[in-house]
C-alpha cells in the first residue's frame, strides 16, 4: 500500500512531464499518453518488490522513453533508425519545462470545445483518472473516456503540432489556456451541480496548473493575475459555508477564517503581474477586485466604488453579460440598490441569461433593499428553481421564505399555468405544445409570480429573448399557445405585443450525404445515434418520432404505428434499437439525460416507469443535434432535425 500511495503521488507530480516528453518524440499526445500509461503500469508491477527508486520520475520517464523508441523502430524502415535515435537523443536534450508548457497549450487548443478542453487538460496536465474527473463533475465515467478521446482524436486530425504558439497568436492561444484553468477551479469554487456549494479537488488542482504556468510563464502578467484571482477567492473557502453547508453570502463572512497565506500569496502573485508590465488584461482586473476585498477588514470598509471603478475598465475589455451583472452588484453596493437594479433590469432580455440563476438572485437581493419583498421572493424562487446546485437552491429558498408577507394568497403564474393545461378539453399534443411556452415563461419570470400583476411588456420580452431568432412557425406557435391562455385567463392584452410572424414555404434543404457519413462517422452517444438514425430512415416527423412508446415497436417487422400514423425504419436503425432499449419493456423510447425536479413532473405518459426520466424534449433534442452539426455546417450554426429527412 505504502508503494501504491507513492506512485500515485509521483504520477500526479511527473506525468504531464512525462506525457509532454513523449508527445514530441512520437508526435501524437494519444500515443504518448498511452506509453506513460505503460510506465506507470510497470511501476505498479515493480516497486512493490523493489522498492520506489531514488528518482521515480526519471525511472518512469526512462521506461516510457524506451516503449516511444520501440514503437518509432517497428514504424519506420530500417534505414530511418538513424534518424529516430536522433529524435530520441533530442527530446532527452529539450529543455523539460518548454515541453509541459507545449502540452498545455495543445490541450486547451481553441480547436476543441470547452468541456473536451478542461477534461483532457485534468487528464494530461493533472495525471487524474477519467474516474476521478467524473466525480469532480458529477458526470459518468463513460461520457468522459468519450470526451477525452475524442479530443485527442480532434488534435490528431487537425494535426495540431507540438510547438509553442508564435508571438502573433500568443495571447489568443495563453486566453485559452487561462479560460481552462479558471473553468476548473470556478466549478470547484461553486459547483454548478449536486449537493455540495464547493469541490476542493477541483479549486486544488486548478491552482496546481496556475502556479505551475506561472514558473513556466514567468512574463505574462495575465498568468499571475489569474493565479492571485484564484489565491485569493481560495483564501475565503472555510468561510463560505455554514455547519451544515449553507452558503454565507461575501458581506456576511467571519474574516477571521480567511487564510492569511493564500491571501500573501494572492498579493505576490499581483505584485509580480505589476512587473511583467503591460495594459491590465482581464484576469489582473479581477485579481485587483479581488485585493480589494482582501484589504477590507470588515464587509463595510470595502471600496465598493474603487470595486465599481474596476468593473468599468473590465467592461470594457470583456463586456459579457456575466461581468456586466457583477458590475450591477458594484453598483448597487457604491451608488444605491435602485442604480444596481436599474442595470440588472437592462440584463432581462439577453438570452444568454435567460436561464442564470443569478441575474434573479442579483435582482431579488436589491429588491428586498429597496423593501419590495413581494417582488424579491418571486425572484428568489425563481432563482432557487434554476439552479442546479442542492446546497444554493436551499438557501435561495430560504431567503425567500426569509421576507415578510404583506396581504392575502394570490393567484400564481404556476397555479394558472396547471389550471389552464389540466382541462379535460385539450389533448395529449396540444398540453405538450402549450406546456413549452409556458414552462419558458414560469422559467424567465418565476413561478410565484402574481397573474395580477403580469403584464404584456414582460411576455413581449420572455418571447423576444427566448424565440426571437426562431424560425417563423415556431414563434407562431408559441404566439398561438399565449394568447389562448391570456384569453383563458381573462386577460387578453397579455399578447398584444406579439405580432404574427409571415411564414414562407421555402423547403428546408436535406443535408448533403458527404456531411450525413460525416455525422454517421463521429462517436456519438446512443441515444443521438438512434434517434438520428431513425429520423434519417422514417423521414417520418421529429415530434413523431419523439413520441414513441416502446410498446409501440414492432421490432421484428422494424415498423411502429403513433395516433394512426406509421414509422418505419431500416436496418441502421434496426441495429441500435435493442441496445437503447436495454431491456426496457414500457414508457417512452427517448429518456431525458435525468430525471425531473419534484416541481416539474410530467404527465405519467411522459415518465419512463422503470428509470423515472421523462421523455426527452423537441428542444433538448434540437438543441443536441445543432451543436452536435456545427462543425458539418459551412455557415457553422449547425443543422436542424428536419434535415435529416432524405432528399
Amino acid at each position: 500500500m505504502d508503494a501504491h500511495r507513492s506512485i500515485d503521488a509521483v504520477w500526479k507530480l511527473e506525468s504531464a512531464r512525462i506525457v509532454a516528453g513523449l508527445t514530441r518524440l512520437v508526435h501524437d499526445v494519444g500515443l504518448a499518453e498511452e506509453m506513460a500509461q505503460d510506465a506507470l503500469v510497470a511501476a505498479l508491477e515493480q516497486w512493490p518488490e523493489s522498492g520506489v527508486p531514488d528518482n521515480p520520475g526519471a525511472w518512469l520517464m526512462a521506461v516510457a522513453k524506451r516503449r516511444a523508441i520501440d514503437h518509432l523502430r517497428r514504424s519506420r524502415r530500417l534505414e530511418e533508425l538513424d534518424e529516430v535515435e536522433a529524435a530520441g537523443e533530442e527530446a532527452a536534450a529539450e529543455p523539460e519545462q518548454d515541453d509541459v508548457l507545449r502540452l498545455m497549450f495543445l490541450s486547451c487548443h481553441p480547436v476543441l470545445p470547452a468541456p473536451a478542453r478542461v477534461a483532457l487538460t485534468l487528464r494530461l496536465l493533472g495525471g487524474l483518472t477519467t474516474a476521478e474527473i467524473a466525480r469532480a463533475f458529477l458526470l459518468s465515467e463513460p461520457k468522459i473516456a468519450q470526451r477525452v478521446a475524442t479530443a485527442k482524436r480532434t488534435l490528431a486530425e487537425e494535426r495540431v503540432p507540438f510547438e509553442l504558439p508564435g508571438r502573433a497568436e500568443l495571447a489568443g492561444r495563453l486566453s485559452s489556456v487561462l479560460e481552462v484553468i479558471y473553468l476548473i477551479f470556478n466549478e470547484g469554487y461553486s459547483a454548478t451541480s449536486g449537493d455540495d456549494l464547493m469541490r476542493p479537488g477541483l479549486t486544488l488542482e486548478a491552482l496546481r496548473l496556475g502556479r505551475l504556468l506561472a514558473r513556466l510563464a514567468p512574463g505574462e502578467a495575465e498568468v499571475h493575475g489569474l493565479v492571485a484571482l484564484m489565491e485569493i477567492q481560495q483564501s475565503r473557502s472555510a468561510a463560505r459555508t455554514g455547519p451544515s453547508g449553507e452558503p454565507i453570502q461575501l458581506h456576511q463572512q467571519n474574516r477571521g477564517r480567511w487564510d492569511r497565506l493564500l491571501i500573501r500569496r494572492g498579493f505576490t502573485a499581483m505584485l509580480r503581474a505589476r512587473e511583467a508590465g503591460g495594459k491590465p488584461g482581464p484576469y489582473v482586473l479581477q485579481a485587483a477586485i479581488a485585493v480589494c476585498h482582501a484589504q477590507a477588514r470588515t464587509a463595510e470598509d470595502t471600496d465598493w466604488t474603487q470595486i465599481a471603478t474596476l468593473y468599468d475598465a473590465l467592461v470594457r475589455l470583456v463586456p459579457t453579460p456575466i461581468v456586466q451583472l457583477n458590475r450591477a452588484v458594484a453598483y448597487g453596493r457604491a451608488h444605491g440598490p435602485a442604480t444596481g437594479l436599474a442595470m440588472a433590469d437592462a440584463l432581462l432580455s439577453d438570452p444568454a441569461l435567460q436561464d442564470y440563476h443569478l441575474l434573479p438572485g442579483v435582482r431579488a437581493d436589491l429588491l428586498a433593499e429597496l423593501g419590495r419583498h413581494d417582488e424579491a421572493r418571486v425572484e428568489f424562487q425563481r432563482a432557487a428553481a434554476l439552479t442546479r446546485n442542492a446546497a444554493e437552491r436551499a438557501f435561495l429558498q430560504r431567503r425567500a421564505d426569509g421576507l415578510p408577507i404583506g396581504g392575502r394568497p394570490v393567484r400564481t403564474l404556476a397555479d394558472a399555468a396547471a389550471d389552464f393545461l389540466a382541462r379535460d378539453t385539450l389533448d395529449t399534443e396540444t398540453v405538450r405544445s402549450y406546456g413549452q411556452t409556458l414552462r419558458r415563461l414560469r422559467a424567465t419570470l418565476g413561478d410565484q409570480l402574481p397573474m395580477a400583476s403580469l403584464t404584456a411588456d414582460q411576455i413581449t420580452r420572455v418571447f423576444t429573448t427566448a424565440w426571437g431568432d426562431a424560425a417563423a412557425k415556431t414563434w407562431n406557435r408559441h404566439r398561438s399557445a399565449m394568447r389562448s391562455f391570456a384569453a383563458w385567463a381573462g386577460m387578453d392584452d397579455l399578447a398584444a405585443g406579439l405580432e404574427r410572424r409571415a411564414e414562407t414555404g421555402t423547403r428546408t434543404p436535406s443535408i448533403a450525404p458527404a456531411r450525413l457519413d460525416a455525422l454517421w462517422s463521429q462517436d456519438l452517444p446512443l441515444r443521438e445515434r438512434t434517434l438520428w438514425r431513425l429520423l434519417h430512415e422514417s423521414a417520418a416527423g421529429v415530434r413523431t418520432v419523439l413520441s414513441l412508446d416502446i410498446e409501440d415497436l414492432d421490432l421484428e417487422d422494424r415498423r411502429a404505428e403513433v395516433d394512426g400514423t406509421w414509422v418505419n425504419w431500416r436496418s441502421g436503425t434496426a441495429r441500435l434499437l435493442p441496445q437503447l432499449l436495454d431491456g426496457r419493456t414500457r414508457g417512452p423510447l427517448f429518456l431525458a439525460d435525468r430525471r425531473p425536479a419534484p416541481a416539474r413532473t410530467p404527465a405519467a405518459a411522459d415518465l419512463c416507469p422503470e428509470t423515472g426520466r421523462r421523455r426527452l424534449s423537441y428542444e433538448r433534442a434540437e438543441y443536441l443535434f445543432k451543436q452536435a452539426t456545427r462543425p458539418l455546417d459551412p455557415e457553422g450554426r449547425g443543422y436542424t432535425l428536419r434535415q435529416l429527412k432524405p432528399r
